[in-house]
């Protein structure tokens, strides 16, 4: 097994909300991700996205591109026009040497809107559009992985795969080609668990997100009929080591699969509340030691 550690800049500055760490520069992140010792980081807003400017800035730093979110139209549009859509993105992955292609279906997605969206509210695909929306889904992880990165599809809270029948839905719908990213924060919250994933579909889980939650906020901010957003401001994700989520039986599990890929910290906090350099420092330090005892790595 080989395992790589990575780190999502959503704990320096949150793409959905740029008024989260818009002081920070990305000189202050890479340094940070470098000095806490990550092998890499997942693009976001602070990033170039031309090549040939952002691959010396991480040579400079001595980082590697995790791979990067694309947010896909698949129920409005068919596969050949998403890949022509997604080219660029692909395009700049291919040339930092990236391993992963992470897609989320966002067309009709709420987990975006800050104001107008409930934490116990998200779309939901009809049973007779499955079929089409798996066809699609199939031929762009095809193309992804013929080109040579990995696809791995995001669930995700407030899009149409959230809860554990959706995402069985997911799996049925699609060939085993397409990949999983397994966020542990999302699939708690959405009703699943993690590690039957992981033991009832290992050959999906292509890639790894690891966020923390706090359980008690979560519930009261769904009782509330908070949004996504706010909720992530009010802190219902934490970093590994710091909420409610027993890790230790989710790196064993990994390790029993024979897990061999990227592990990526999470800690989707407003970073003027939790310091995302010591909070993320806490989230490796916690899931080193777990790979270390569990013999994952």
């Amino acid at each position: 097994m080989t395992i790589r550690w990575g780190v999502s800049p959503i704990a320096w500055c949150n793409d959905d909300m740029p008024e989260l760490g818009a002081d920070t520069t990305l000189d202050m992140l890479l340094s940070d991700v470098r000095d806490i010792g990550f092998d890499g980081v997942e693009l976001g807003n602070k990033f170039p996205r031309d090549a040939a400017t952002l691959k010396p800035i991480m040579q400079s730093y001595g980082l590697a591109v995790t791979g990067g979110w694309y947010s896909a139209n698949l129920l409005t549009r068919d596969a050949e026009t998403e890949i022509a859509a997604l080219s660029s993105h692909l395009a700049l992955l291919e040339a930092m040497g990236s391993s992963v292609f992470i897609l989320a279906e966002t067309s009709n997605a709420v987990h975006c809107d800050r104001e107008g969206s409930r934490l116990d509210t998200h779309p939901i695909l009809p049973a007779d559009d499955w079929r089409q929306f798996g066809e699609r889904l199939n031929t762009v992880a095809r193309y992804i992985n013929d080109r040579g990165l990995r696809f791995a599809y995001h669930h995700h809270l407030g899009t149409v795969v959230e809860t554990r029948d959706e995402l069985d839905r997911f799996f049925d719908a699609t060939g085993d080609h397409v990949g999983l990213v397994l966020d542990t924060g999302h699939a708690v919250y959405g009703g699943i668990e993690p590690i039957d994933v992981i033991r009832t579909r290992p050959e999906r889980v292509t890639h790894v997100h690891c966020k923390d939650i706090r359980q008690a906020k979560y519930d009261a901010f769904r009782a509330d009929g908070t949004s996504f957003l706010n909720g992530v401001v009010g802190g219902m994700f934490t970093t590994p080591g710091d909420g409610d989520y027993d890790y230790r039986p989710f790196m064993q599990a990994l390790a029993d699969m024979a897990y061999s890929g990227w592990i990526v910290i999470e800690a989707e906090q407003d970073p003027a509340v939790a310091n995302p350099r010591e909070y993320s420092q806490l989230g490796l330090d916690t899931l080193k030691r777990l790979a270390a005892e569990v013999g994952l790595g």
